[in-house]
């Protein structure tokens, strides 16, 4: 092949190439959701969160996770989170609202979203995070789990606690999910009773919530819990009602719902504002 043949491929394939993209502009905003195919950090000019004081029954895990965070956030010692338990009990809520606690402290720390099936990205992800050692980042993956037949949870096993580069100084890892194990129960003990050495099995499969440093536990709230945190989003937002009234339709309510948690105190009360007119920010 003739040396112009070369030259017309190597130009074809350049103008084939697509550009590389630019670097993540970490000023723009306080969060990121990270996104492939291309890969990109998209900043989030708002997020969704309420603040800290108006999560009601959680106070142990309040303040462990803010605790943990102020430290990372001022350069110091701090382990990966993995907020598990009964769902709607604010686990979400409270990384975005730690987030904010800490990042008022700390200007430069920033919430990165990672969605669960982006994780055999993250490597491409962390290289990106890792090249800005001037921010922190805590990396948030909303509602963790894995099914029988999905391999994931490797990838980010190697993230949390393996490989020769290691998690990088400036990133935290924070998951939520309703599983402690992050993995259904039956298919724990499928491998306890298929498996040629079950123990083995057992082990590689939950070993991944061993890479957290802190397992924080959500349970349900009480009645108790459920009135003072409607009560709080009144104050909050200027919603003026009798304690007696609030009772029983926040009761009546929860027993539609059946059950009671953070989300459905929050669903009340946003079905009571709309009732009274009350737009919520």
């Amino acid at each position: 092949m003739s040396d112009e043949m070369f030259a017309r491929i190597a130009a074809a394939l350049e103008r084939m190439s697509s550009a590389p993209p630019p670097p993540p502009d970490f000023d723009a905003a306080e969060g990121f959701v990270w996104h492939v195919d291309p890969d990109r950090l998209v900043p989030v000019p708002r997020i969704a969160r309420v603040g800290i004081d108006l999560l009601v029954g959680i106070d142990r895990s309040r303040d462990t996770l803010l605790a943990n965070t102020l430290r990372f956030a001022r350069g110091e010692a701090a382990n990966n989170a993995l907020l598990w338990g009964a769902r709607g009990m604010g686990k979400s809520s409270l990384v975005k609202a730690v987030h904010a606690s800490a990042a008022a402290e700390a200007p430069g720390l920033k919430l990165v979203e990672i969605q669960r099936e982006d994780l055999p990205s993250i490597g491409r992800l962390l290289g990106l995070l890792r090249d800005a050692p001037d921010r922190r980042f805590l990396l948030f993956c909303d509602d963790l789990s894995f099914s029988h037949d999905d391999s994931h949870y490797k990838t980010l096993k190697a993230v949390l606690d393996g490989g020769i580069e290691g998690r990088p100084a400036n990133v935290l890892f924070y998951a939520t999910s309703n599983r402690r194990h992050l993995m259904p129960r039956d298919m724990i003990e499928n491998e306890r009773s298929s498996s040629i050495t079950p123990s083995e099995a057992v082990e590689e499969k939950v070993s991944l919530s061993d890479r957290f440093g802190l397992w924080l536990g959500f349970h349900p709230c009480t009645q108790d819990e459920y009135l003072a945190m409607i009560r709080g989003y009144c104050d909050a937002h200027g919603l003026a009602i009798g304690d007696a009234d609030l009772r029983a339709e926040a009761i009546e309510w929860s027993q539609t719902r059946g059950g009671r948690s953070g989300r459905v105190a929050w669903q009340f009360f946003t079905d009571l504002a709309g009732r009274r007119g009350l737009p919520i920010a």
